[in-house]
């Protein structure tokens, strides 16, 4: 299993309410897609947060925009106008992430519920896997959800796993709650019960095999925290942490007490 890689052969826009400026592009597959820059924010360890959850969300048949590898030559950057775009595409050659643009899409919008009232199991699959996950970018008044053709779909997960900018103590750190969840825009959804059956149903499906074959979608040179000796070091720490915090699902545990259950 590997992510496709394509080349980046047009910018068509930027998407300014992105903190990181990501911008719609179009690829040598004739494909469309959101990029988002590894020259941008948090570099790398964004795009590597985005493939990790993405993918888990993936694998738990979470509707979830496909990503792809994208080569970016900065020689693109010469046509635009704007000297922070051209910085950015300057600063980000060689690969980058694309997620596939979902044209017509709009962002959910948790007061307009006559629009699309989310699905209260969907909510509380979403809900437990951004608890996993430590997303801090989930709020109502940053949802980082989609609505396209009635359904909800996951976006922007570069804010997870946040650990990563912090190696040490890291294992200890993945036995701790996530408190932020109380935070999140589907909170209100949830229910005890659903999230029982949500958490019996995914756990096993996030084995050390599946985690392994995610990472190994990594590409090696987004590998290079100093703290690891080789890129398969910190692949293999990033899936300890994972497969740590769910062996001692404190994170569930917490929902669960917070629902007053």
């Amino acid at each position: 299993m590997s992510l496709p890689v394509y080349q980046t052969t047009c910018y068509l826009t930027p998407l300014r309410e992105g903190g990181s400026l990501p911008g719609i592009v179009e690829a040598s597959n004739a494909g469309t897609y959101v990029l988002k820059f590894r020259g941008a924010g948090q570099g790398v360890k964004s795009l590597i947060a985005e493939v990790i959850v993405g993918e888990m969300a993936r694998l738990l048949d979470l509707p979830m925009p496909e990503l792809v590898l994208l080569e970016l030559d900065p020689v693109l950057g010469r046509a635009e106008p704007d000297p922070e775009i051209q910085e950015l595409i300057k600063a980000s050659a060689g690969l980058n992430l694309g997620m596939d643009y979902l044209p017509g899409s709009i962002s959910f919008d948790p007061l307009a519920t006559e629009v699309l009232a989310p699905d209260p199991l969907l909510a509380a699959k979403i809900v437990w896997l951004d608890a996993l996950t430590t997303n801090i970018d989930r709020t109502a008044r940053n949802p980082n959800l989609l609505i396209w053709h009635q359904c909800l779909w996951l976006i922007d997960h570069g804010a997870s796993l946040y650990f990563q900018h912090s190696w040490q103590d890291y294992l200890t750190r993945s036995q701790q709650p996530f408190a932020p969840i109380r935070e999140h825009v589907l909170w209100p959804c949830v229910s005890a019960a659903d999230l029982q059956a949500v958490d019996q149903a995914f756990r096993p499906q996030l084995h050390a095999e599946a985690l392994a074959a995610i990472l190994a979608l990594l590409p090696d040179d987004w590998l290079t925290d100093s703290r690891f000796d080789s890129p398969a070091a910190q692949r293999q720490a990033y899936g300890d942490y994972l497969l740590q915090r769910l062996h001692t699902g404190v994170f569930v545990q917490a929902m669960l007490q917070a629902l007053d259950v």
